[in-house]
């Protein structure tokens, strides 16, 4: 009969290995669905905040607004909302800074929510579902950098919006190969907390900044 101290060792190695395990499944997945573009007619285009420089968007925030810019123009859906709240030691929000961009292309008005509030993706998209709460399950395209896709499909599907992913292919992100896998183990991490947690695992986890 193997000793109680060997026994408890197979165990402790036998659930690092599964943690191991479901982490690198976690990864893969991550990277696979930030290569699926799913964007078709929706309700609405829904921008995920990035930083912001003295009022102009951050090349991130940029590229994921032209991607969505386009999305509009091609019909997909009558309306886009900007998320992202005012960072730490800003005075504009996210939020704000993406609509004055995408009026400068051409969207009017009439056609741009702001949620300018959120400081995580998970706040935004609380908001982002109150704001469209008078649509019985909302269709959405969620648009954000690969590497965001999978947790945003998550978050949204459990409050209830209908969520197509569809990535922007220019983010600057994608050509930084450093901060590029930085971001994809980060959220390796954050998509089994948030499948096992839903909201409380915002609590684990620094807010994200992304520039």
């Amino acid at each position: 009969m193997a000793s109680r101290p060997a026994a408890v060792g197979r165990a402790v190695i036998g659930v690092v290995g599964l943690a191991l395990a479901a982490w690198a499944a976690s990864a893969v997945l991550v990277l696979l669905w930030g290569r699926r573009d799913e964007a078709r007619p929706a309700d609405a285009i829904v921008v995920l905040g990035a930083a912001q420089y003295a009022g102009r968007p951050s090349p991130v925030l940029k590229a994921r607004l032209d991607h969505a810019v386009g999305l509009y123009r091609r019909g997909l859906a009558p309306r886009l909302v900007l998320t992202g709240g005012v960072g730490e030691g800003d005075t504009t929000s996210e939020a704000a800074v993406g609509r004055r961009y995408a009026r400068r292309q051409g969207v009017p008005d009439t056609s741009l929510l702001t949620e300018e509030h959120g400081r995580t993706t998970t706040e935004s998209l609380y908001a982002v579902a109150e704001l469209l709460a008078q649509n019985d399950q909302p269709r959405v395209i969620l648009v954000s950098d690969p590497f965001h896709m999978l947790r945003l499909r998550i978050i949204a599907g459990r409050l209830g919006m209908t969520a197509y992913t569809s990535p922007t292919p220019t983010s600057p992100i994608e050509r930084n190969d450093e901060k590029r896998w930085s971001y994809v183990i980060s959220e390796s991490v954050k998509v089994p907390l948030t499948l096992v947690l839903g909201q409380f695992a915002d609590r684990l986890v620094a807010p994200e900044v992304v520039k």
